[in-house]
């Protein structure tokens, strides 16, 4: 710093002051600054200055897998709107979804000095009575059930599939058989909650639920499992893979769609409008959900407090061809 400002001709300070982005430093010295910084290379330490500020403009982000979509369009989304607000982020993966997994991951972002953390949790984990945070940590939980104790922001699972249910039922057909995801996933149990609700309410049977693991592969398997007569007329999928995989067992064993069988998605993939027929499907705002994360643990840093609550991002059903009325009685 101290060979800078001899070359610029200024103060020690003054070079301290554009480091910081200080605006009473007039222009054209900023500039004679900034050119010398050039010329030596010197770069700024952040690390020393994030310490001075108490600050390191920087968000922790833990999660147990990428290889969903749902978990990837969330982290990508919350990268984009950190970036908007001037942070970075720093991606710690958790191998197995234990308390010492968590509790592990935090204890590394805390020596790579983080002003917060965002834990993507799709598993039953945060509602075992022996698992908790860290406590002074300023912390946000996406896709969990534990908005009594931590500040959560989700899709609104069970709306989206409610709208998915009554859309096809609205079509006329008798019932909607459903392709589920993994037991363990808080996402998957709402949706499926929600399309037995829907049936139980509008007095329909409530066929056997096929279990997936969110892959096109399991959701081909779940489709083989699907009865081959007449009396399945609409399947609801748990995510737009997984109806891809159904898509395929069903054209494999000669049933239309929409003509035979109906099929219902959710996520809207950027691929589903490709599918054939294209997918009608329940749209999740991803951009929405990385932007309530990132605000609302910028929010808890600046006031330096925690408060537990869900906020429930909207999703909205997206019409395309693989929906139709059921074939006539013949």
């Amino acid at each position: 710093m101290a060979d800078v400002a001899r070359l610029a001709g200024v103060s020690a300070q003054t070079v301290s002051r554009v480091s910081n982005g200080h605006p009473s430093v007039v222009e054209s010295t900023r500039r004679q600054v900034l050119d010398a910084m050039q010329q030596l290379g010197y770069r700024p330490n952040s690390a020393a200055r994030a310490l001075k500020r108490g600050e390191f403009r920087t968000i922790g982000v833990i999660l147990f897998t990428l290889a969903t979509t749902g978990n990837s369009r969330t982290v990508e989304a919350i990268a984009a709107q950190a970036a908007q607000e001037g942070y970075a982020i720093t991606l710690i993966p958790v191998a197995m979804p234990t308390q010492d997994g968590v509790l592990g991951a935090f204890t590394r972002l805390g020596e790579l000095a983080v002003d917060g953390v965002i834990v993507i949790m799709e598993v039953h984990l945060l509602d075992a009575a022996n698992l908790t945070l860290p406590p002074g940590v300023q912390v946000v939980v996406v896709d969990s059930d534990a908005g009594d104790r931590y500040p959560v922001v989700d899709t609104d699972q069970a709306d989206g599939a409610r709208q998915a249910v009554r859309h096809l039922l609205e079509l006329g057909h008798d019932t909607v058989w459903h392709v589920t995801g993994p037991a363990e996933s808080f996402a998957s149990e709402r949706r499926a909650l929600a399309w037995r609700t829907v049936l139980e309410e509008a007095g329909r049977p409530v066929p056997p639920v096929q279990r997936g693991d969110w892959s096109a592969l399991s959701g081909y398997e779940a489709g083989l499992r699907l009865p081959a007569d007449p009396s399945c007329t609409a399947v609801f999928c748990a995510n737009d893979q997984m109806a891809l995989g159904v898509l395929r067992a069903l054209h494999e064993r000669g049933r239309r769609v929409p003509a035979e069988v109906s099929v219902v998605g959710f996520d809207d993939i950027p691929d589903a409008a490709s599918y054939l027929p294209p997918l009608t499907t329940v749209h999740q705002d991803f951009a929405e959900v990385g932007r309530q994360c990132v605000q609302g643990l910028l929010d808890q840093i600046r006031r330096h407090t925690l408060e537990p609550g869900t906020v429930l991002v909207p999703t909205t059903l997206v019409e395309r061809a693989s929906t139709a009325p059921p074939p006539a009685v013949e």
